[in-house]
């Protein structure tokens, strides 16, 4: 029998039991067609299909590597690419529903040209990054149609708002948001309002789906919105060196997503990571050869970095998982 003290360091380590509370939980609040996960959140097909046995079906994948692998998953009854491509030639000739983000002419001829027949119109709703001006929706929609496709509706990320810590803040922002993507939709018709994160899923009313990734694993910077997902996955590295008022530990910006700070720890606080390093104050006496849990701030590119997962029940390890959908 293995543990995670036969695992070598860094490795991603993931609570079997916390996994699934935190998919019950999502599953209990919205459940079925009313989440699209986002899997850019873990890119692993295991973890996907425990959240299609919580009842969300239907994904979201920011890469065309992420919309084949969940084909080939045998995971591709409705997969959105939730971005734009100039090159969609290779969504054709997947064996799943494939709908297509567009914001503009060059990515509606892209869509066309690549045999996609749905698309979604990408709606900027504030976060600036893609997205059609809302009073733009409606022609878009009208040129999609004019070329044979099928416009499904609208998408708008709030992704702005999705980490702002007060919460009525975080709804008036949401709903500002949400009232852009209403008047495009109003415009753009069809069934699709596809919107929102982890960050929002309970303060957004408008939106008939939400593209929620982060919850099933969560990291530091959710973990402070008091939202009831629990964390579910650690980076277990060892201590490799100790010297007077910090240690040194084997995990560093090579093994963890930084863009949203320093990782922490219940060992000590985190000074800085460098490549391979993490340095920190320890609390308690801690020897070389010691193993510590790390918590990523941010768990998107944290998973990217890794090219497996163990499962692990206490600290038992029950499973290795693929992150599968790593790369391009």
């Amino acid at each position: 029998m293995r543990t995670v003290h036969d695992l070598p360091t860094p490795s991603l380590i993931l609570d079997a039991s916390a996994l699934e509370a935190n998919l019950e939980r999502m599953a209990q609040a919205l459940p079925g067609p009313r989440v699209r996960p986002h899997v850019k959140a873990h890119k692993c097909t295991a973890i996907a299909r425990r959240q299609r046995e919580a009842g969300h079906a239907n994904f979201c994948c920011a890469t065309i590597r992420e919309m084949e692998v969940m084909a080939e998953a045998g995971l591709g009854d409705d997969l959105l690419l939730a971005n734009e491509v100039l090159d969609a030639t290779r969504l054709a000739a997947l064996d799943a529903r494939v709908t297509v983000a567009i914001d503009s002419d060059a990515t509606l001829e892209a869509a066309v040209a690549g045999g996609v027949r749905e698309v979604l119109i990408d709606v900027n709703v504030g976060l600036p990054r893609c997205g059609c001006r809302p009073e733009d929706a409606g022609a878009l929609a009208d040129r999609a149609r004019k070329r044979g496709l099928e416009v499904r509706g609208v998408m708008g990320y709030e992704g702005h708002i999705v980490g702002i810590a007060d919460r009525e803040e975080r709804e008036r922002r949401c709903a500002e948001s949400m009232e852009l993507l209403a008047r495009a939709h109003a415009d753009t018709g069809g069934d699709v309002i596809s919107a929102g994160g982890t960050g929002t899923y309970d303060c957004n009313e408008l939106a008939t789906e939400i593209q929620a990734g982060s919850y099933a694993l969560m990291d530091t910077a959710y973990k402070e919105l008091g939202h009831p997902f629990v964390q579910a996955i650690w980076l277990w590295v060892s201590v490799i060196s100790v010297a007077d008022g910090y240690a040194v530990a084997d995990g560093g910006l090579k093994s963890l997503g930084m863009d949203h700070g320093n990782p922490t720890t219940e060992a000590g606080k985190v000074w800085f990571c460098s490549d391979e390093h993490l340095t920190f104050a320890p609390d308690p006496k801690l020897a070389v050869g010691d193993r510590i849990r790390v918590v990523p701030a941010h768990i998107d590119p944290t998973l990217a970095y890794h090219d497996r997962i163990y499962v692990v029940e206490g600290e038992r390890v029950v499973d290795e998982w693929p992150i599968d959908m790593r790369g391009w």
